[in-house]
């Protein structure tokens, strides 16, 4: 790994390249980063860069809790190492590159509240089983002019919702975000206008959950970078106001055994046997996935009713205001098409963790035999209490307390993140909550406006 960072290292200095990105997303989906000049590369492959283990507990507002037992001190130091097969020159930003890191300790073990390793653990317990997996993220984000405090009085676009015409003031930016994407060595599938004020929606395509995680993450970088080039900025926060549609991450993913996609619904228009064991999984423990991958203060306000933001737990076939939106393959499409959207994820959510825990109960639906129940075509925020109580559809937890109660209910959600990095999580979590307590939702939603 050292020689590999040795020889891009010398190439990349050639180009113009001046130092690298190591990118990490800490417990909030903020995404952090230390940069190291490129001469400094291979060492830093080699024996990595030093950081406060104090990241695992900062919270959304960069304050540090000390209510996790592990973190409890200002003591203590890990080791950043980039992960080099991953590097990538930053098209709109051609004096950096960029890789996401490996989270060690001191001595170069592994540490505990590594995200990454995380998901890497879910990914192999997948192989073991003969499973592998795909996985890809629809982003969505509001733009405004450079120095705007908020998007909805200043949105950077002006609509109709998915219009050509809308975006033709973005012109640059639109062509901007094409090129550096794909130089980027990232894939898009499409982009448009959405459907919220001022939103943009692009897909990531499908790949290992690993490497959609990392994608995700450059993904950021470089929507950023080329707004910021263009005297724009973005938003990428849960909520941009109250009466607003948020912005959604919306994360795709498809289960493999031997090459065979298990949600294909073999021409039966829903999935069947273990694709629809690991939709079962996915449903059982939707409350707890989400306290994981919608665990903002805003995220929760964003899952509201009618807003295709995924308030109660069921699923649907197609069906956008379903927080699971099964969707299958068709005679057009193959089977590999086949997939399960998961609605109530939003940038907030730490890619990694999130992907790693909607693996495991996936697996568990699987490993189990869950049952699937019925899907929904319809809304249930329309229906009366008596008939989402019949239908047995509830209500997904609407705060942190019930979020983090969820959480610790489902071993099989908990038990992923580990002890210590549950911990962490749950401190984090708790002190968003306080902070939130004596403010208003417009407040919170300000604060949070341009954080990811």
């Amino acid at each position: 790994m050292t020689k590999a960072a040795s020889a891009a290292a010398k190439d990349f200095a050639a180009a113009g390249v001046g130092g690298v990105h190591l990118a990490w997303a800490d417990n909030n989906g903020i995404p952090r980063s230390r940069i190291v000049p490129i001469g400094g590369l291979a060492d830093a492959a080699s024996r990595g860069v030093g950081a406060t283990s104090l990241f695992a507990v900062f919270d959304s507002h960069d304050a540090i809790t000390y209510g996790h037992a592990g973190l409890a001190t200002p003591s203590g130091d890990i080791r950043l190492v980039p992960v080099v097969d991953r590097l990538r020159r930053l098209a709109g930003q051609p004096a950096l590159a960029w890789a996401p890191v490996r989270q060690l300790t001191r001595n170069g073990d592994p540490w505990p509240y590594c995200q990454r390793a995380v998901l890497e653990a879910q990914v192999a317990e997948g192989a073991r089983r003969g499973l592998e997996f795909r996985a890809g993220y629809e982003l969505e984000f509001a733009v405004a002019p450079a120095g705007s405090t908020d998007v909805v009085s200043s949105p950077g676009h002006p609509g109709p919702a998915y219009s050509p015409h809308a975006l033709v003031g973005l012109d640059a930016f639109v062509a901007a975000l094409l090129h550096d994407f794909a130089a980027n060595g990232l894939r898009i599938g499409q982009l448009h206008a959405e459907y919220g004020v001022a939103q943009v929606e692009l897909s990531l395509a499908a790949t290992d959950p690993v490497a959609a995680a990392d994608d995700q993450l450059l993904a950021r970088q470089t929507i950023h970078a080329a707004a910021h080039a263009h005297g724009l900025v973005v938003s990428f926060a849960p909520l941009i106001g109250l009466g607003a549609a948020g912005n959604g991450w919306h994360l795709h993913t498809s289960v493999r055994r031997k090459g065979r996609n298990l949600l294909d619904d073999n021409g039966d228009g829903v999935p069947t046997a273990d694709g629809a064991a690991y939709l079962a999984g996915l449903l059982r423990d939707l409350p707890a996935l989400t306290a994981i991958t919608a665990p903002s203060v805003p995220s929760t306000l964003r899952l509201r009713p009618g807003y295709f933001a995924g308030a109660y737990a069921f699923w649907g076939v197609e069906n956008r205001e379903a927080p699971l939106r099964y969707v299958p393959g068709s005679p057009l499409l193959g089977a590999d098409h086949a997939n399960v959207e998961l609605k109530t994820s939003d940038a907030a959510a730490n890619p990694y963790l999130a992907l790693a825990v909607v693996l495991a109960a996936g697996m568990a639906g699987i490993e189990d035999a869950a049952a699937l129940p019925e899907p929904i075509a319809d809304d249930p925020g329309g229906w009366t209490e008596g008939e989402r109580e019949t239908r047995g559809v509830r209500r997904l937890p609407a705060d942190t307390a019930g979020q983090d109660a969820a959480l610790t209910a489902s071993p099989r959600v908990a038990g992923v993140l580990g002890d210590d990095l549950l911990g962490a999580f749950r401190a984090v979590r708790a002190s968003d909550a306080a902070w939130a307590a004596d403010r208003t939702a417009d407040e919170i939603v300000a604060a949070h406006l341009w954080r990811y």
